[in-house]
């Protein structure tokens, strides 16, 4: 399953990713899986490859699986199989990040790295701290809540910010606030009883053998190796409800 980056518009290019690595592989499913239950894929036993998000992995999953790497997007300001969360806000809103603390943040889900953790993290270093908020499901949801005036602000994966400016028209409403530091991005895992080195130079080739068009739609341009404590050194925020609200 490769369903953090897997919007309608690239959804034909994952595919060909996925079967690549399964030629390479020699074995897999023949689809990818899509629509199911994300924490009965990461767990399945038979997992061959899937991709999770940071948080899930320090706090419930590193344990639990294998750590295959962490692809390499070449997002600008971050290290090599690093990214960061952007700061939106409507465009004709000109409130600072401190401004917008007064109002409501939309955030996808409380165990996103990019949607909760890192924005939260952040906030809290300036002593910030949103007055409401809204939790939306979705990093693109967040993003049309604030276009919709439903949330004042949201922070979003830099890769995903970057595919809504280009497949959405959310680029022309929103307008960027700040960054957060980079944190090493969505890593690849798979199930305990695989070969992960196998698995690791499968992607790696399949990644080599993309044509230039899928590489550019999917932003990849390699695999890294980032230690497990790349991961769990990555500060954990408390959820939502123990927050302070303003």
């Amino acid at each position: 399953m490769l369903g953090m980056y897997d919007m309608p518009e690239v959804q034909a290019a994952n595919d060909r990713f996925w079967g690549l690595i399964r030629t390479h592989l020699g074995h897999g499913p023949e689809q990818l899986t899509r629509g199911a239950d994300v924490w009965q894929v990461w767990l399945d036993p038979d997992l061959v490859l899937a991709q999770t998000c940071g948080m899930p992995y320090r706090t419930r999953l590193h344990d639990r699986v294998q750590l295959v790497g962490t692809p390499d997007y070449g997002l600008p300001g971050c290290p090599a199989g690093h990214y960061c969360s952007v700061f939106v806000a409507r465009r004709d809103d000109n409130r600072t990040l401190a401004g917008m603390t007064d109002g409501i943040f939309a955030y996808n889900e409380a165990l996103s790295q990019s949607g909760w953790a890192a924005p939260i993290t952040h906030l809290s270093r300036e002593n910030l701290h949103p007055a409401s908020l809204l939790e939306t499901g979705g990093h693109a949801l967040s993003a049309q809540a604030v276009s919709d005036g439903k949330a004042d602000f949201a922070a979003l994966d830099a890769l995903t910010w970057m595919m809504l400016q280009e497949h959405t028209d959310l680029g022309e409403s929103l307008r960027e606030l700040a960054k957060t530091s980079p944190t090493p991005t969505l890593p690849y895992i798979t199930g305990p009883d695989q070969n992960v080195d196998q698995v690791a130079d499968a992607v790696r080739v399949a990644i080599n053998s993309l044509t230039e068009h899928d590489r550019k739609t999917l932003h990849i341009q390699g695999l890294v190796d980032i230690p497990a404590e790349g991961y769990l050194s990555v500060p954990t925020p408390p959820p939502p409800y123990a927050q302070r609200i303003i």
